[in-house]
């Protein structure tokens, strides 16, 4: 098969894949909306997830602030998007190995989101460590080469005013580092953090092998405003959700 083809066919296939995943989603998610009484405590999700999820981390405190801008120059603050669930991680785009891996793990949850009613519930943001080498131009071309839907993703880099490394301290302030190399190159971790609709840094997935329904899931929690502590409750909703994956 010559090397166009093939291109093709893998695109049809994660194509399919995620129309597959679109589906299961709705079948599954939507339980989530018809029975918030059954809702968990995050208190109880979040025990669930750790002995389910090794690479889920609880957090639970204020998200650091950020005023950062768009491609097309508007600007953006973290206050912007209260009200909104927000899944925020950091990349550069010419990194040659883990963020582009990263960028398709975060289009493959918003994928599985916005085939719910959580699609207007629920904000993705990428942060761009590189702000000097990721142009307008760059940023605007990164999402749709890598399956990101701009409905409800935003690309975001520093404003004018800003110095070169203020997205490298913000990622500091999220508990992970970027540190430039002598080639250009900057060595990372690689966390997705979550942040409720108040404004609270309450979770963080580490690396690329969690399961995408987890994250979804604890997403699921926070649009249908479950919160911690909470007295105890059915678990059933649970347990369809995950004997479904």
């Amino acid at each position: 098969m010559s090397e166009p083809k093939a291109r093709c066919v893998a695109s049809a296939l994660n194509e399919w894949r995620r129309s597959l995943l679109g589906v299961i989603a709705i079948a599954v998610l939507t339980a989530g909306f018809a029975y918030p009484a059954q809702a968990h405590s995050l208190d109880e999700i979040d025990a669930m997830l750790k002995s389910d999820e090794k690479y889920f981390q609880t957090i639970d405190k204020p998200a650091p602030d950020f005023t950062l801008r768009t491609a097309d120059g508007r600007v953006v603050r973290l206050a912007d998007l209260r009200g909104k669930v927000v899944v925020l991680h950091f990349i550069y785009t010419s990194c040659p190995d883990v963020c582009p891996l990263h960028a398709e793990k975060i289009a493959e949850i918003q994928a599985m989101v916005n085939a719910t009613p959580m699609k207007d519930r629920v904000s993705f943001v990428t942060i761009t460590t590189d702000p000097t080498r990721d142009t307008p131009d760059v940023l605007s071309k990164y999402g749709p080469a890598h399956g990101l839907d701009p409905v409800n993703w935003l690309f975001l880099t520093t404003t004018p005013d800003q110095p070169e490394d203020a997205t490298r301290r913000l990622a500091e302030a999220f508990g992970h580092k970027f540190t430039l190399t002598d080639d250009g190159y900057q060595m990372h971790g690689t966390v997705t953090h979550v942040i409720d609709k108040e404004g609270r840094w309450l979770a963080n997935f580490h690396g690329l092998d969690f399961a995408p329904v987890n994250l979804v899931t604890f997403v699921n929690a926070l649009t249908n405003n479950v919160e911690r502590p909470h007295h105890e409750q059915e678990t059933g909703w649970w347990a369809t959700i995950k004997s479904m994956f």
